[in-house]
Parts: C-alpha cells; sequence; structure tokens
C-alpha cells in the first residue's frame, strides 16, 4: 500500500473537534474557543504528518499561533505513530519527529502515540524511538482519546477497557482527566460534578489530569482557576502535579503562554519555572535511569511531595 493511499485513508475531518457536533458542555465565554482551536491544531499536525512530503508539517505548524504548535505535534505523534505501524517497512518516522522539527515537544508526541494505538485498538507499546520513561505519557494519550471519541461509554457509564492493570490505568485515567476538561468545556463545576461519578479510587488520576489540561491548554480565567482549585479538596495535590507536568512540557517549548503563568500561580501556587523544576527535582529520586511504570509513579509522587512540603 502507498504512503499516499493511506494518507487518504487516515486523514481526518476539522470538524470533528467541534463541540456541539460532540455534544460536550456548550457555555457562554472564549472556553469552548480556545478549546476547539486546541482540536483543531491537533487535526492540523495529525494530517500533515501523514502527507508523503515531509515538508508539509513544518510549513503548517509554523504557521499556527506558537502557543497552539505543540498540539500540532502531539496530533503529528499520532500520525508518525501510525504509518510506523501501517508501513512497517519504512519506518522511523516516529524518531525522525522526535529528533527533528518536534525535539522540543517530547512530552506532546509521547501523548499521541497513545491516540495512535487507541485508534488501532492496540494498547500503548513501546518503541525504540521513545524516551524510557516519557513513554508511558501514551497511556495518558490512549485515556483521552477514549474519553474525546467514546464520551458516553467511557466518561458517562465509567468503563475501563478490559485487560488494563492498575498502573497503566492510572495513567490512562490522567489523561481521560484531560479529556474531561474539554468535555466540560473547562467549567470548574461541571468538572468537579462529573469526578465525583467517578469511583473514588480513580478521582486523583483524574484531577491530576484536569491540572495539567488547565495549565497546558487554558480556558479558564484566575477566578475559575481558584474556583477549580478549591473544588480539588483532597485532590488538590494532585491537581498540583498535574499543573506542574504542564509547566514542565511549557518550559522544554520554549514558549509559555499567559494562561500557563497563571494557572501556575493559582493551581500550584508557585511560578511557572518553580513548577517545572519540581517535575525536574523529582526525577532525582526516581532512579539513576528511570524507565518502568513504577518509575513514572513514583516521579509523580514526589512531585506532589514537592507542592505538599512548599504548602505547608
Amino acid at each position: 500500500m502507498s504512503a499516499g493511499i493511506v494518507a487518504r485513508a487516515l486523514r481526518q475531518d476539522p470538524r470533528q473537534v467541534d463541540f456541539g457536533l460532540r455534544r460536550f458542555r456548550l457555555r457562554p465565554g472564549p472556553a469552548r474557543g480556545v478549546l476547539e482551536s486546541a482540536g483543531r491544531a491537533f487535526l492540523t499536525g495529525l494530517n500533515a504528518s501523514i502527507e508523503p512530503d515531509p515538508a508539509v508539517l513544518g510549513q503548517q505548524v509554523s504557521a499556527l499561533e506558537p502557543e497552539l504548535r505543540g498540539f500540532a505535534f502531539e496530533g503529528a505523534g499520532m500520525g508518525c505513530a501510525l504509518l510506523d505501524v501501517l508501513l512497517p517497512l519504512r519506518r522511523g518516522r516516529l524518531g525522525a519527529l522526535l529528533n527533528g522539527p518536534a525535539a522540543e515537544y517530547p512530552h506532546l508526541v509521547h501523548v499521541g502515540v497513545g491516540w495512535a494505538c487507541a485508534r488501532l485498538r492496540l494498547r500503548p507499546f513501546r518503541s525504540t524511538a521513545t524516551d524510557p520513561l516519557l513513554r508511558w505519557l501514551a497511556w495518558d494519550g490512549y485515556g483521552f482519546h477514549q474519553g474525546f471519541f467514546h464520551t458516553d461509554r467511557v466518561v458517562g457509564r465509567r468503563r475501563v477497557e478490559p485487560g488494563i492493570g492498575r498502573g497503566p490505568r492510572q495513567v490512562r485515567d490522567q489523561g481521560l482527566g484531560r479529556a474531561l476538561w474539554f468535555c466540560e468545556c473547562a467549567d470548574p463545576d461541571g468538572v468537579a460534578l462529573r469526578i465525583a461519578e467517578f469511583p473514588a479510587g480513580r478521582q486523583a488520576d483524574l484531577w491530576s489530569g484536569i491540572g495539567l489540561a488547565a495549565t497546558y491548554a487554558g480556558g479558564a480565567d484566575a477566578a475559575e482557576l481558584a474556583r477549580l482549585a478549591d473544588l480539588s479538596g483532597t485532590y488538590r495535590a494532585h491537581l498540583a502535579q498535574g499543573c506542574a507536568f504542564a509547566c514542565a512540557a511549557r518550559r522544554v517549548s520554549g514558549i509559555v503562554p499567559a494562561h500557563t503563568d497563571k494557572a501556575a500561580e493559582v493551581l500550584a501556587g508557585a511560578s511557572t519555572d518553580v513548577a517545572a523544576d519540581w517535575t525536574v527535582l523529582a526525577l532525582g529520586q526516581c532512579a539513576p535511569y528511570p524507565s518502568t511504570l513504577a518509575h513514572y509513579q513514583r516521579w509523580r509522587a514526589e512531585i506532589r511531595y514537592l507542592w505538599e512540603r512548599k504548602s505547608r
């Protein structure tokens, strides 16, 4: 099968991120536009990455607003992972993406791999091109995909795909939490009510995803962020941990929008740089060469500890 035929089969319609068509929460204010723009940027990156001409991706991503480029590279991560699986004789696209145009967006590309796995109905797999620790973010992308595209089953009925162990499910639920931010159109009360419907053992990871999405994607003003922090209750540290992850991803990219700075201030009680530094300090507590799921979970736990120590 030629690359051109595969590209035509994989190309996605930008209308599928319309919140009205998806039956997501609609509310006045800028949130819907902010979050739909992120979705359209994702599809721009996906569609560009599957074109036979590799130069198309760089051209189309460069045309986007700088703060949206991470979403485009997330989509490109999905597209390159799909092509590496579907056209195995011409593998190497994911590695070329990570070592080339998306070198400053490694977190987002690894999340995009999870989207590809979900679309292919596969569990996230380890690629030789991926980072030993960030590869676990593919489970986050997997969870986001399931929540975004299978909302009635995964959010409404709170179903988890069969055969997923507790550890991967926790990272998957972090991604599902990110999807909830979109499903509820960045409405703090809607988010809190939806999370409260899930079993108690899953709520912490969902709040972690909310912190990540609220900080990276935006959509909430300062008062709404403060309301979100209040509503997180006993899961406040998890909200801050997700916020710190987003701060780190933004800092690595070199593009930190104002909404990320404000979210860091409100959700983490720190500057973007300080919150991002927590992820570096926490990683140093994991292992000389962290790579396992246990290391990834320890990383998250150490970030929560740093936030709690600062908040005492």
